[in-house]
């Protein structure tokens, strides 16, 4: 099973259409770790900022979307989205696959990863750094995909526009800009 691991896209339509092509396509579920469609009042529009536009194509993924709700999303951003903007975690298993979505925001990583491994999670999803990571912790993969909008690095090699995969246990996070897959170490 393919799984597209995506966060922070802040209403970027042309990011989410970068993360498609590069990415996401072929996916069978997306995860969303939140701040789907507002940029929040720390940010300015970045370029293809078009919310509805954003809802409408997240909306047309043919495969199911599971939303977990950042500090960025309000109640009326459900008025476009067609799937639940859940708060403030996604807890699923497909496939025998155990999964937590969380933003991030509400509890750093260290906590989300006790969670996570106090309830047998496989794969935990956070987003709102817009750093990319991935670190694991036994049985437990955390994975942060970054942002296709406002990457927020302080390392160089690691500021671009990112989102990722899990592809039967491989994560791979992708440079949007290039296409190509990122090279964390």
């Amino acid at each position: 099973m393919k799984i597209g691991l995506i966060a922070d896209t802040h209403g970027n339509l042309e990011g989410w259409e970068r993360a498609w092509e590069v990415a996401l396509h072929d996916a069978d579920l997306i995860l969303h770790a939140g701040d789907v469609l507002y940029h929040g009042p720390k940010f300015e529009p970045a370029p293809g900022y078009a919310p509805k536009a954003l809802a409408e194509a997240i909306n047309a993924f043919p495969a199911p979307v599971l939303i977990a709700r950042g500090n960025a999303d309000s109640d009326v951003d459900q008025l476009v989205l067609d799937m639940p903007v859940q708060s403030p975690y996604v807890f699923a298993q497909v496939e025998g696959l155990r999964i937590l979505v969380a933003h991030g925001h509400i509890q750093p990583p260290d906590e989300l990863i006790r969670l996570a491994q106090r309830w047998a999670v496989d794969l935990l999803l956070t987003g709102h750094t817009h750093v990319p990571t991935v670190a694991r912790y036994g049985d437990l993969t955390h994975v942060n995909p970054g942002s296709v909008t406002y990457p927020l690095a302080t390392e160089e090699t690691l500021r671009h526009t990112t989102c990722g995969t899990w592809d039967d246990g491989e994560v791979t996070l992708y440079d949007l800009q290039s296409g190509r897959p990122l090279s964390l170490g």
